[in-house]
């Protein structure tokens, strides 16, 4: 049985009921996942063949600083960045390092940053320098579903409707969809109910309701689906070592829709990757 109360109401931690926000609340997403895409959008102009991730995490740190944001990924549960890269067959939470960017690479940055208690989060693909056709085309097809699972959100629709439309588009892109990592309820908590699964079945799953805030993040494969997690207890790498790319948004459920906090101010949604508008 899914429950849902009041955010206010709710305890500051994840106690698996589903959290509704009230208008207050959703201006205060509107500025943290703003400053979060200002934050992504200003990373577009750094990433380059030779650059380092570590270069990438230390401008979001200093992005945060400057903006009096916190990067909500640094000390949390030990992990050590302020952002994580994901690169190639990094299927998520990469961790930054000295090693250089090299041309034809792609990158998943994701970065979340804290603004008056707020979590705005958002990751997206970058290609470094020119990429081959496959790699663009994962790129386009992952933002794709991520699109398509955004109209679905709507009062009285369920979370199953939102992974049936990630599941069957991309797999009638004859890619596949990562099933060990999912979307979350965020807001005043990083990782909240409900989790957000990219695939399952129309009708199935809790039913979204007026002041529910969620990230949607599809993972998808241009190989098969299983990942593994590495020795450092974060990265996850596909099994076959094939390209994995993600985009993330955070969206609220409205009276009429969905408002989607984290689209890009400069139009950077997908950066190097140019696509036809889908209007929502």
């Amino acid at each position: 049985m899914t429950t849902y109360l009041e955010a206010e109401a709710n305890p500051q931690r994840n106690t698996g009921s589903i959290r509704l926000y009230d208008e207050a609340a959703f201006a205060g997403m509107r500025k943290a996942c703003q400053l979060t895409a200002r934050c992504l959008d200003e990373l577009a102009g750094l990433v380059a063949p030779g650059v380092a991730t570590q270069v990438l995490d230390d401008f979001v740190f200093d992005f945060a600083m400057r903006n009096g944001a916190l990067p909500a990924t640094l000390n949390y549960r030990g992990y050590t960045k302020s952002t994580c890269t994901s690169i190639n067959h990094v299927v998520c939470h990469g961790i930054p390092n000295e090693k250089p960017l090299k041309e034809g690479d792609i990158v998943n940055i994701d970065v979340t940053l804290i603004v008056d208690g707020f979590y705005g989060d958002s990751s997206r693909m970058y290609p470094v320098g020119r990429v081959k056709r496959a790699a663009e085309r994962l790129c386009e097809i992952t933002y794709r579903s991520l699109l398509l699972a955004i109209e679905e959100v709507k009062p009285g629709a369920h979370l199953g409707d939102i992974g049936a439309a990630i599941q069957d588009y991309a797999e009638a892109e004859r890619c596949s969809v990562v099933r060990d990592f999912c979307g979350h309820g965020v807001g005043k908590i990083f990782h909240d109910a409900p989790n957000v699964l990219h695939y399952g079945r129309r009708g199935e799953g809790a039913e979204l309701k007026p002041g529910m805030i969620f990230t949607i993040e599809p993972m998808i494969n241009l190989g098969r689906p299983h990942v593994k997690v590495l020795s450092d207890g974060w990265t996850a790498v596909t099994r076959d070592r094939s390209l994995t790319a993600q985009y993330e948004h955070t969206v609220g459920v409205t009276d009429t829709g969905c408002e989607v906090f984290t689209f890009s101010p400069g139009g950077l949604d997908t950066p190097g990757i140019v696509l036809d508008p889908i209007n929502l």
